[in-house]
């Protein structure tokens, strides 16, 4: 009786906010969002339920608190950072991001109390911008649209799996099956002379979407710091 108190309490991690959030983060990567529940957290962590009370109030500070951790991931732009190698890297992070979390989709910037990774991150992005000359509305258009650029892309890769020659090939093949080419010429030439091609994929047209965002931006920039 006394080995088996020693396995169960002493042998046992102590309980802290932060397993408590990685967890359940673990959780929602592997079952989607609606499976970390408060009991699915304590059976992982060999838990009560309600001691995990003690280390996140609710479930709001439970998804507060992982959106965070994904904000964590991301990498942060430092003062002095040249604005384009800083906004490739912070959208190319965010990008592999949602790719581990793709439950954060939806989440990432709509908390209405963000943390204090999500706080750090989303400032420094704005500062390096701001100490590149963008002025207030053009920093404003520029996280717009490289943060759309990259949620909508992840989306897309969420819904649409083209992520192997193998996956292309399948759906490229039903496409084709049930469309007449002389119908629709440009779509059956899209497919086959250029999806359907050795060494096509679709991962690749990600950095080719953000060089011309970046382009773009850079050619609306005020010239100088």
């Amino acid at each position: 009786m006394v080995r088996r108190a020693t396995r169960t309490t002493a042998g046992r991690t102590p309980l802290s906010r932060e397993r408590v959030i990685t967890a359940a983060v673990r959780l929602a990567d592997e079952h989607g969002l609606a499976t970390p529940s408060m009991r699915k957290i304590a059976e992982a962590l060999d838990a009560e339920a309600m001691s995990l009370y003690n280390h996140v109030a609710n479930k709001d500070e439970l998804l507060d608190g992982m959106i965070d951790l994904v904000f964590g991931e991301l990498d942060r732009p430092t003062p002095g950072d040249d604005w384009k190698p800083a906004m490739r890297r912070h959208a190319t992070s965010l990008r592999a991001a949602l790719g581990r979390h793709p439950w954060a989709l939806s989440l990432l910037q709509s908390r209405p109390s963000p943390g204090p990774g999500n706080l750090r991150h989303n400032n420094a992005v704005l500062g390096v911008l701001r100490h590149a000359g963008f002025d207030l509305t053009l920093t404003a258009h520029a996280v717009s649209v490289i943060d759309s650029y990259v949620y909508g892309f992840a989306l897309q890769s969420t819904n649409i799996p083209i992520d192997t020659p193998e996956n292309v090939a399948e759906i490229a093949a039903g496409i084709l099956s049930d469309t007449d080419a002389e119908q629709y010429p440009h779509l059956t030439e899209l497919i086959v002379g250029h999806a359907l091609q050795p060494g096509y994929a679709y991962a690749d047209e990600f950095g080719y979407g953000l060089d011309l965002i970046l382009d773009a931006l850079e050619r609306a920039r005020p010239a100088g710091p």
